[in-house]
C-alpha cells in the first residue's frame, strides 16, 4: 500500500488518540478528530485501534461527529483490525448511508466468512438509498454466493458503474468471464466515471486480457497504471500472462502520448490556443489528452510561450495542470524547458509526483545529455513509476547502467524489465 499521503499531519500516536477521545464540544478551532482519526492509520497498535473504536461508538448525530465517525470505520478496515469487526457492523443498521458505505468497504478490507454478517450486507440491496456499489463489490470480493439473485438485479441498472460492478460480480460469483466484455467497452465510454470505476472493476475480476485496452483509455494515468499494474503483477504471479504480456502496454502509458489513447471527446472547429491550455486544467482527462493533441499538432511553434506563461501564473500550483505542461514540453522537444523539467525530477511534493516521471520522459525527448546523472539519481527513488520511467529515459539516452543498478530491485515489474533487457 502506498502510504506517501499519510503522514501529512505532525502527531504522535499519543496525541492522535488524545485528540480523538476529545469530546467534539471541546475540540479547539486549530485541531479535528477527523484528522486525528486519519493520522492513526501509521498505528497499528492495539491503543490506536481501541481509540478508533470508541470514535465509532460516539454516536452523536452532529455532523461533524458524524463525519470523524466514518472516518474511523475507514482507518479500522485499511488497518484490517479484525477485533473492530463487531463494532463496525453495528453500523450497517445505521442511518448515516455514508458511515453504512464505509463500513461495508472495511467488512471488505478485513475479510469474513460470516453468513450473518454477509446475509445482512446482501440485504443493505433491498434498501433504498444505499450505496449499491461498494456493496456488490464487497459481496463479490467475500464470493457469498447467495446473493447472486439480488446482484443480477443491477446488471442492467442504467447507472453506468453500478451495472458495471454488477456485471462483474456475476462473473466473479459464476467464474464465468463471458460478459466482461461489456466492461472493458465501459473504458473508452463518454462518461469520465464509467471509465475510471471499470479499471477497478477489471482489477476485480482479474481480468488480465484487458490489459492492452486498460492502455487506451482516456483517463490520467494514475488509473491506467494502476490496473495495468495490479492485473500485471498478478498475472505474473499465477503464471496466467508473462511480462511481454504486459511490458509494451505499460511502458506506452508511462510515455503517455496521446496518439496511443482512443480519445472519446472531438472539437468541432479548430480552438485557439488559449482554450487549449485552458483545457490541460480540466479533471476530466480525456479533454486534457484531446487539447494535448490539438496542441501538438495546430501550435507547436508558439505552445511553448503559451506553456510558459501557464506555468508561471497557475501550473506551478496545480498538479494536473503541472503534469500536462512537463510532458508537452517534451512531445514539443523544446529545450529552453530543460531547467524547469529538472526542477519537477527532483520534487519531492506528494502531490507533484506523476510530474517526476513525466520529467523524466520529456528530458529523454529533449535528448540534452546533462540530464542522464540526473535521472540516473531517481533509479534510488523508492517510487516504482518514476524508476521505471528514468530506465526508459535512459534507454533513450543509450544509457544502459540503470539495468544493472536495478538488478535485483524489489518491484515485480521493474525486475522483469531489467531482466528482459539481458543487460
Amino acid at each position: 500500500m502506498d502510504k506517501r499521503f499519510y503522514s501529512f499531519f505532525n502527531l504522535t500516536e499519543d496525541q492522535a488518540i488524545a485528540l480523538l477521545d476529545t469530546p467534539q464540544d471541546q475540540i479547539g478551532e486549530e485541531d479535528s478528530r477527523y484528522i486525528a482519526a486519519s493520522h492513526l492509520i501509521n498505528f497499528s497498535t492495539d491503543k490506536s485501534i481501541a481509540a478508533l473504536i470508541r470514535a465509532v461508538q460516539q454516536t452523536d448525530d452532529a455532523m461533524d461527529n458524524r463525519i470523524v465517525r466514518r472516518k474511523s470505520v475507514e482507518t479500522l478496515g485499511r488497518l484490517q483490525a479484525s477485533s473492530a469487526l463487531p463494532v463496525i457492523c453495528e453500523c450497517l443498521a445505521d442511518r448515516d448511508n455514508y458511515l453504512v458505505e464505509n463500513a461495508v468497504w472495511a467488512i471488505a478490507e478485513i475479510g469474513t466468512d460470516n453468513v450473518q454478517i454477509l446475509e445482512e450486507i446482501s440485504q443493505l440491496l433491498d434498501k433504498s438509498g444505499q450505496s449499491y456499489r461498494a456493496i456488490i463489490q464487497t459481496l463479490a470480493k467475500l464470493d457469498y454466493q447467495p446473493a447472486l439473485t439480488k446482484i443480477r438485479k443491477f446488471v442492467d441498472n442504467s447507472d453506468i458503474p453500478l451495472s458495471s460492478a454488477a456485471i462483474t460480480a456475476v462473473c466473479r460469483l459464476t467464474r464465468d468471464n463471458a460478459q466482461m466484455d461489456k466492461v472493458v467497452d465501459l473504458l473508452h465510454n463518454s462518461n469520465v466515471i464509467a471509465r475510471r470505476l471499470s479499471i477497478q472493476d477489471l482489477i476485480d475480476a482479474k481480468y488480465y486480457v484487458a490489459i492492452p485496452d486498460i492502455s487506451t483509455s482516456p483517463v490520467s494515468l494514475v488509473f491506467r497504471l494502476r490496473g495495468i499494474r495490479m492485473l500485471g503483477e498478478e498475472g505474473i504471479k499465477a503464471g496466467a500472462i508473462a511480462f511481454s504480456d504486459v511490458q509494451p502496454y505499460l511502458e506506452k502509458s508511462l510515455r503517455d502520448h496521446p496518439d496511443d489513447l482512443i480519445l472519446v471527446h472531438s472539437y468541432d472547429a479548430l480552438p485557439a490556443l488559449s482554450f487549449l491550455v485552458r483545457e490541460l486544467y480540466e479533471t476530466n482527462f480525456g479533454r486534457c489528452y484531446l487539447a494535448i493533441k490539438t496542441i501538438l499538432e495546430n501550435y507547436a511553434d508558439v505552445a511553448p510561450e503559451a506553456l510558459f506563461n501557464t506555468y508561471a501564473e497557475e501550473a506551478n500550483n496545480d498538479y494536473g495542470a503541472h503534469f500536462h505542461v512537463m510532458k508537452l514540453f517534451g512531445w514539443l522537444k523544446y529545450a529552453p524547458a530543460y531547467a524547469l523539467l529538472i526542477e519537477a525530477l527532483h520534487n519531492k511534493q506528494p502531490q507533484f509526483q506523476k510530474s517526476r516521471a513525466a520529467a523524466a520522459i520529456a528530458l529523454a525527448e529533449i535528448g540534452d545529455i546533462r540530464a542522464i546523472p540526473e535521472i540516473k539519481a531517481c533509479l534510488e527513488a523508492k517510487i516504482w513509476d518514476l524508476k521505471y520511467a528514468a530506465l526508459l529515459a535512459l534507454e533513450k539516452f543509450g544509457d544502459r547502467s540503470g539495468y544493472e543498478i536495478l538488478a535485483n530491485d524489489s518491484d515485480l515489474l521493474i525486475y522483469e524489465k531489467v531482466k528482459s533487457c539481458h543487460f
